[in-house]
């Protein structure tokens, strides 16, 4: 079975958390796939510009939070085993460019970006850094 391992962050600005909406019409977080020789922080930086216009200098990786979730979802009629890696980035600017890929993006509180987040592993990843950035003072 192929396995398809990809890179995304919780990105945050103040007390707001950034979600795009996809085409197909869910809401979740900056994120692709790993790129032949990449390392997970390079991935995450390139989609950031791609899907949301951030630029590198814009965001600073939190270092302590790491979080797993994985899935199989169907592509060309075969089963695709998911890994994604979401890492925690802080953002200064909440000026936002989104790609081709996406419909829309908000900056939310977490109570709101919990409600509008569509997959159950997503929320449980934003509940997860969430209660890390209180631990840590950010939030």
């Amino acid at each position: 079975m192929p396995v398809e391992k990809s890179c995304g962050a919780v990105i945050f600005c103040g007390r707001e958390y950034l979600l795009l909406k996809y085409g197909w019409g869910h809401w979740g977080f900056v994120k692709g796939n790993i790129e032949k020789g990449e390392t997970m922080e390079e991935t995450f930086f390139r989609e950031a510009e791609e899907e949301a216009g951030l630029k590198r200098e814009n965001l600073k990786i939190i270092e302590g939070f790491r979080e797993k979730i994985s899935y199989f979802y169907r592509k060309e009629g075969r089963t695709i085993f998911k890994v994604v890696v979401y890492l925690l980035a802080e953002s200064n600017t909440k000026d936002v460019k989104l790609s081709f890929e996406h419909t829309d993006y908000a900056w939310l509180p977490f109570e709101e970006a919990i409600e509008r987040v569509t997959y159950d592993g997503d929320k449980k990843v934003l509940r997860k850094a969430h209660e890390f950035l209180k631990k840590i003072g950010k939030m």
